[in-house]
């Protein structure tokens, strides 16, 4: 062994013997002296979140109390997290120049990627939230870059100089892009005195390397979980690991690997002649070792001499157990060798494979195996996932057995509740008051508390009114979407107001319209600027929820990231377009996990990948093993190609495989494993892990069959299966005498004779409908409009020739917004009401005059009351009416007249007949029964048609019996259903078209058909 090699103090824990608890077990003796021993001590640990890990591994192996020692934090960019005070003292800062804001330099980055592309010609540059995206990307590959310790005039060195050539066009104007931004922003940060974070932290390791190889710490300094292969850690990592009193303990580094499959894993930074690139084609950087390896050869190490630290944790797993694992991640040409390896080989005792059908079984189950797993006292489980939507729903299922879990992963801002509702806002800023936005901001769970002082039973009767006003404004929003703005709306909720009587539900508009009116102002800008825009949004929320939405944990992660995204956009003059802001603001929130605070069960933890690394548990269950998930996809620079980065020696997207293969050993090491994927995600059918392919080749099908869970999944699907339930049958509902005595009217009557469950759901039930909101103008909605174009047109107008057109032009831009009303069904109308007013003004030269429009008459028929309202009731020049019925689309058939389904004609001229529109002034008996209608004709929009039998119509009801039948109907119709006793049988005429609105309530889809199916199948059988 060389002198070096004595020197150098380094190990590796296997992966068996539980990284966190074996790296205490093994420094409480070495180190723990005297009560002040290990107090002594430094520890240089990769995040927080280890440094969490390694305290309570101290807690429970000390036996009693003890001094901690020092830990400190390296730092892992991938968490944004920044290093201590030991590796970056007050001292320094004469010496590094202080790091750049990095949401600034994101700010500036867009801008400069702008001018850039201007620059080029390129046309069209994206908008603004494209650029800023983009800028984020380019922030990533420079961070790279700098964490290789990769100047920008290495870009333009030979050996990417001679690959320019081979490459594609846009590579190539892509790294020219890349380049310049880079250029602009270097020159940005010289000017200002500061460096990029990566640089600086690259600067203050060798600082510290540098200290410490001229004067050695007095305490000891122990490097432990650290396999970032950055060159600026290589070298603090080496200068550790050759002080009298350091040392540097790595994870999962495979000590037992063959040699030809340790080099069989590439160059990994370290070329055999100085001109070859540091990472060469065949480099097998998706292994698990391969990131150690490169380590190694950037700290100057051979494998040999890094020694096995033989101390093992509480939580330990079988020795053979890594031995496995590393069969298991053999390269490709190796791995031929498993089918020579003998079942003591390739056995993964303690492991088991877990396969469901669905994420929503997979949780189910994962639930199940903590619940069952933590029956046991002081057993600790541990899921280890980065689908954080199977996260939540493993939390949501345990819910139910009251066990609290935490999820230290976090969830991104955006999916908060406040985050939610920042990005609401936002597109109610965006939308200019849309319905949808607007509505969710309204009935957000902190919304109504901004509401004036308070204790809890005030803020709870505030709320409770908040809520009562929201809904009223819902039903008033319902149907077809009104026009932009907040104007509409405000007419809206003064008419519902003043039609219930209710001054409070006015009041509480006008508070609300105060708060969002700044939002819908800017929203009308053509461009808005980003920080005036976050003070309208922050001023708007704290209004509407007071201090509630910053006052949990996602609010303050949320008021952090407000505050320093508006302190940033002040001094980088940010503009974009109103619509652009909820995308922009969705981008930049997604950067931010809010993790929840302490709170869940003691023994069970939920993390991410990075968040569960150096962690160790009894029972370690791996769940979204599927590819997509674990590993992720390799993702490509979208300016530097792979090509490049490859011969810059800076690992490519692949290189992230592999380290997701390295965590997935690590957690392999535990006790008990369950691996667990589903063989569908929310998308489709999705491929098993590759790590589970390997898993499955490696055992066998015989071995593959006694490392099965195949219990949890069964529990799954039983536990919230229910007794079979009889098939429904058709619905025939048989209420009461008193119930039965509803009074009728003319499109009632129609409704009761085709289909008597949806009368009684309608009339007897009284359940109706709701429009949903932002709705297609439907049907109903376009009549109700019609009718009301043409009743105004003769009440206001007088049915005067040349106003028709005007008035209904207004009256539909007041009454929605929606572009399909608008660009298409508007113009059909228009020229439709066009026909309408010149068949008026024709009948008018023959003496015919309009007597009234939308009028209501009743009359008593059999005891029940019978009204209806007419469209349009018409004098003839003879004295006798004529019954007008408009409709926008194709008018009832003369068969449906003839066997009484389509009723409305003939009751209104029944009414009418009888005097039942005295009132409105109409008396005499109808002769002419008329549909017009606003359909497409054979000249055009618009035609008139009489269901009567005449000339050469062979279907309809006679003239001179046409109100004597409709009058046999309607008593048939009362005699039945109304008086009588005869149950409303759903769809008892099925092959007539008609309403659907209750077809779920009489759950059509379970009876209708069956029993002519289950006849067929019968005489089939």
């Amino acid at each position: 062994m060389s002198e070096t090699a004595t020197r150098l103090s380094l190990y590796s824990i296997a992966a068996h013997r539980g990284f966190a608890d074996a790296l205490v077990a093994g420094l409480i003796p070495r180190y723990a002296e005297d009560d002040a021993g290990l107090a002594r001590l430094t520890l240089l640990l990769p995040s927080r979140r280890a440094i969490r890990t390694v305290t309570e591994a101290f807690v429970r192996l000390s036996g009693g109390g003890l001094l901690l020692p020092r830990m400190a934090v390296i730092g892992d960019l991938d968490l944004d997290e920044t290093l201590g005070a030991l590796l970056d003292p007050i001292g320094v800062d004469n010496e590094i120049p202080p790091a750049a804001d990095p949401t600034r330099r994101w700010l500036r980055l867009a801008q400069m990627l702008r001018l850039a592309m201007e620059r080029a010609g390129m046309d069209p540059i994206p908008g603004q939230a494209a650029l800023l995206r983009q800028a984020r990307e380019i922030a990533r590959g420079m961070d790279r870059l700098l964490v290789e310790g990769i100047g920008p005039e290495e870009l333009m060195s030979a050996r990417v100089l001679d690959l320019v050539g081979e490459l594609s066009e846009h590579w190539v104007r892509n790294l020219h892009l890349f380049a310049s931004v880079q250029a602009m922003w270097l020159a940005e940060l010289q000017e200002r005195g500061e460096l990029d974070a990566p640089a600086r932290r690259t600067r203050l390791f060798d600082h510290a390397a540098a200290k410490w190889s001229r004067t050695p710490p007095a305490g000891a300094i122990v490097a432990a979980g650290v396999t970032s292969a950055s060159p600026s850690i290589a070298r603090l990592l080496r200068v550790i690991a050759q002080m009298p009193q350091g040392s540097v303990v790595l994870p999962d580094l495979d000590l037992a690997l063959d040699d030809a499959v340790w080099d069989g894993l590439g160059r990994a930074g370290k070329g055999e002649n100085p001109d070859d690139p540091p990472i060469g084609p065949g480099d097998a950087v998706t292994h698990p070792q391969y990131h150690l390896k490169l380590l190694l050869n950037r700290m100057g190490v051979a494998r040999g001499e890094v020694r096995p630290w033989h101390r093992a944790g509480m939580s330990k797993a079988p020795p053979e157990r890594s031995r496995a694992i590393s069969n298991l991640f053999l390269p490709p040409e190796q791995s031929a060798t498993w089918i020579d390896l003998p079942p003591e080989a390739r056995r993964l005792s303690g492991v088991r494979v877990m396969e469901t059908a669905h994420p929503e079984e997979e949780a189910q189950a994962i639930a199940i195996l903590i619940r069952e797993a933590l029956e046991i006292p002081e057993r600790r489980v541990a899921l280890i996932t980065p689908d954080r939507g199977l996260a939540g729903r493993v939390i949501a299922h345990l819910e139910r057995w009251n066990i609290a879990a935490d999820d230290t992963a976090g969830r991104p801002l955006p999916q908060t509740v406040a985050g939610r509702m920042l990005l609401l806002l936002a597109e109610v800023l965006a939308e200019r008051g849309a319905a949808i936005p607007l509505l969710s901001v309204l009935v957000h769970p902190y919304a109504g508390l901004g509401f004036h002082g308070g204790g809890g039973d005030e803020r709870g009767k505030r709320r409770a009114a908040w809520l009562s006003h929201a809904r009223r404004l819902d039903l008033a929003m319902r149907g077809p979407r009104l026009d932009i703005g907040l104007a509409p709306l405000r007419e809206a909720v003064l008419r519902m107001a003043e039609r219930r009587g209710e001054p409070a539900m006015r009041e509480w508009w006008e508070e609300v319209e105060r708060m969002l009116t700044p939002l819908v102002a800017l929203g009308s800008e053509e461009r808005i600027d980003l920080a005036a825009s976050l003070d309208a949004l922050a001023a708007a929320a704290e209004g509407i929820c007071g201090l509630s939405i910053w006052g949990e944990a996602d609010g303050r992660a949320l008021a952090a990231f407000v505050e320093d995204l508006r302190e940033q956009a002040r001094g980088v003059s940010t503009m974009l377009e109103p619509a652009e802001l909820p995308a922009m603001l969705r981008d930049a929130m997604e950067q931010v996990a809010v993790r929840p605070p302490y709170g869940g069960h003691e023994r069970l933890a939920i993390y991410g990948l990075i968040e569960a690394r150096m962690s160790r548990a009894d029972l370690v269950i791996c769940g979204a093993l599927h590819e997509g998930s674990w590993p992720q996809p390799a993702t490509t620079d979208p300016l530097i190609a792979p090509a490049v980065l490859r011969a810059l020696g800076v690992p490519g997207g692949d290189f992230r495989i592999g380290l997701s293969a390295h965590d997935l050993a690590a957690a392999l090491g535990a006790p008990e494993v369950v691996l667990s994927h589903a063989r569908r995600d929310s998308s489709g059918p999705v491929i098993a892990s590759r790590f589970i392919l390997r898993v499955r080749a490696m055992l066998g099908p015989k071995l593959l069959e006694t490392h099965v869970q195949g219990n949890a999944p069964l529990w799954s699907a039983a536990i919230d299966r229910a007794e079979p339930v009889p098939p429904h049958p058709q619905p025939e509902p048989m209420p009461s005498a008193e119930q039965r005595r509803v009074g009728l009217s003319a499109t009632g009557l129609d409704r009761l004779r085709s289909d008597p469950y949806q009368f009684y759901a309608r009339s007897i039930l009284r359940l109706h409908a709701l429009d949903a909101i932002d709705d297609e103008p439907t049907p109903a909605w376009r009549g109700s409009a019609v009718h009301d174009i043409l009743h105004r047109w003769h009440r206001d107008h007088g049915a005067a020739p040349g106003t028709l057109h005007d008035l209904a032009r207004a009256m539909l831009n007041a009454m929605s917004g929606h572009p399909f009303m608008r660009g298409l069904w508007q113009p059909r109308l228009l020229a439709a009401l066009d026909w309408i007013e010149a068949e008026t003004a024709a009948l008018a030269a023959d003496g015919r005059t309009i007597a009234a429009t939308e009028c209501k008459g009743v009359i008593t028929v059999d005891g029940v009351r019978v009204e209806a309202r007419a469209d349009r009731i018409d004098r003839l020049a003879d004295g006798t009416l004529a019954i007008v019925d408009y409709k926008t689309g194709r008018p009832p058939s003369a068969s449906m007249v003839e066997e009484g389904f389509a009723l409305q004609l003939g009751t209104t001229a029944l009414v009418a007949e009888r005097g039942g529109f005295h009132d409105a002034g109409v008396e005499g008996t109808p002769d002419r029964f008329e549909y017009w209608s606003l359909a497409r004709g054979k000249d055009g929009f618009g035609f008139r048609d009489e269901p009567v039998k005449e000339g050469r119509k062979r279907t309809g009801l006679a003239r001179e019996e046409f109100i004597e039948q409709s009058a046999f109907y309607l008593s048939d119709a009362i005699a039945r259903w109304i008086t009588g006793n005869a149950p409303f049988t759903a769809r008892l005429n099925p092959d007539l078209p008609g309403y659907n609105e209750y077809d779920q309530l009489m759950r059509l889809d379970e009876w209708q058909g069956r029993a002519r199916r289950d006849s067929g199948e019968g005489k089939e059988a």
